[in-house]
């Protein structure tokens, strides 16, 4: 490995926010603490228990009580917009605005269509919006989000800078729950639509629920990542979410690793 190329991995490692005190090749994950037994309660004496009888004698029966079986109501169908195939962009972003497909549109505070270059080769693929998300109408805000600006930084690029930046799910789900599969499907031709108008060289899948959207795949994302996958013949590289990352910092040198792999890519198509 030339020098310059040791000081260009290491200033974009940095700029993820891992420290660098040795050569990749040198990192050791760190084993999983074992997980803590919960402490077994002690057993009363049988004396004080009230479901032990005395001695000699049996317990009363009890009939089992008859409950009438839950009545559960079952959720309208809904119709997805029509056409969205056809859609350009304002068009797109109006229907995704106005999109009632599924019961998120009831507890939204706005749709979060996307930010960024129309133009550019790159494009970021998350999850669903969050309470931020929800709050402001773009994707990837709060610490996440600025965990995100300094990944792209690392590449040289930047929010309207070179990278166009979406989500799967356009409403964000009810406590930041995870996206239940039927809303996941209404929701994915504004995403594919979103990909057909771009046209991106190179998409970057961050988060279980983006990646397994865009491969279909129910592998999680530590056995598809290190690897090229392809969604409508555009490349896909996997890697973590960036709140993920804040929970678990050391795989943040995971994720550097997947944008390295992602830059070789593009650079790759940038030289056909």
């Amino acid at each position: 490995m030339s020098l310059d190329l040791d000081r260009r991995r290491r200033a974009m490692l940095e700029e993820i926010g891992v420290r660098v005190f040795a050569p990749e090749t040198d990192l050791v994950e760190p084993r999983a603490a074992p997980a803590e037994d919960a402490p077994a309660g002690r057993p009363r004496p049988a004396q004080e228990r009230a479901d032990v009888a005395p001695a000699g004698l049996e317990p009363p029966r009890v009939p089992p009580a008859t409950r009438p079986a839950p009545v559960v109501a079952e959720a309208p169908l809904r119709q997805r917009v029509p056409g969205v195939a056809e859609l350009e962009w304002e068009a797109l972003a109006q229907a995704v605005a106005g999109c009632r497909a599924c019961r998120l549109c009831e507890g939204r505070t706005q749709t979060v269509f996307g930010v960024g270059d129309r133009q550019s080769d790159w494009m970021v693929i998350g999850e669903a919006p969050g309470e931020n998300e929800d709050l402001q109408g773009e994707p990837f805000v709060g610490q996440a989000g600025k965990l995100l600006d300094n990944m792209l930084a690392a590449l040289g690029l930047g929010r309207g800078k070179g990278v166009y930046i979406a989500n799967v799910l356009k409403c964000r789900p009810p406590g930041n729950r995870n996206p239940l599969p039927e809303e996941i499907a209404q929701c994915e031709p504004f995403l594919r639509r979103q990909v057909e108008l771009l046209r991106p060289r190179i998409i970057l899948a961050m988060g279980r629920f983006a990646v397994q959207t865009l491969l279909q795949s129910t592998e999680p994302v530590g056995r598809l990542r290190g690897r090229v996958h392809s969604y409508n013949d555009v490349p896909v590289v996997v890697t973590y979410h960036p709140a993920y990352l804040l929970r678990n910092l050391p795989d943040k040198a995971k994720a550097w690793a997947d944008l390295c792999l992602a830059q070789e890519v593009m650079r790759g198509r940038q030289a056909l």
